[in-house]
């Protein structure tokens, strides 16, 4: 497979995989309401076929995914005058790929995939701080390993719109579009 011609732009934009600091994304789905359901989620990892996020298999947005596989995403970096905007089809990532992404998390982020559920959302906050720590003593850091409802998904892109900001001048848009097979590409008003 060719490297899109989107990605290299996108990978100057994005930190590398390995980068600790990820991106935070608002994600929208369709809801079974046909209205789009939109959440701010961490985003993954990327590369030349899609880009990735990971959350609790339990959740609304999976449920959506499951019943609707389409996605979108923006992320804007308004001081660098940047933003990107994802539109694709989404699948589940491999349990290879979601368990590297476990391990890079935080050691916060992966307890918090442990204890994050309807029924510890409900504690007081100080009996969700107490079981928070017997947790944390009862699996240290570099002991965890992904939980069973720990998923991941991949968005494969079928439309990436770039804008670019000009403080002197007007913005302006480079899309690329995905039709059968090929990436078509058009400069749009920002």
């Amino acid at each position: 497979m060719t490297t899109p011609p989107w990605f290299d732009e996108v990978r100057s934009w994005l930190p590398a995989d390995g980068d600790p600091a990820r991106p935070l994304i608002a994600l929208s789905t369709v809801a079974p309401d046909g209205y789009p359901d939109t959440r701010h989620v961490l985003l993954s990892d990327f590369d030349e076929q899609g880009f990735f996020f990971h959350t609790d298999a339990r959740s609304r947005k999976l449920t959506e995914l499951r019943a609707a596989p389409r996605a979108s995403f923006a992320i804007a970096w308004p001081e660098l005058r940047r933003q990107l905007v994802v539109v694709g089809d989404t699948e589940s990532a491999s349990a290879e790929e979601a368990t590297t992404a476990y391990q890079r998390r935080s050691y916060y982020l992966q307890v918090l995939a442990w204890l994050n559920d309807a029924e510890f959302a409900r504690l007081d906050p100080a009996e969700g701080a107490r079981r928070w720590a017997e947790f944390e003593a009862a699996h240290p850091y570099g002991t965890l390993t992904p939980p069973a409802t720990w998923a991941g998904i991949r968005i494969a892109p079928t439309r990436v719109t770039l804008w670019h900001g000009h403080p002197d001048t007007a913005s302006r848009r480079t899309e690329y579009t995905l039709v059968d097979g090929d990436w078509h590409t058009s400069t749009l008003p920002g």
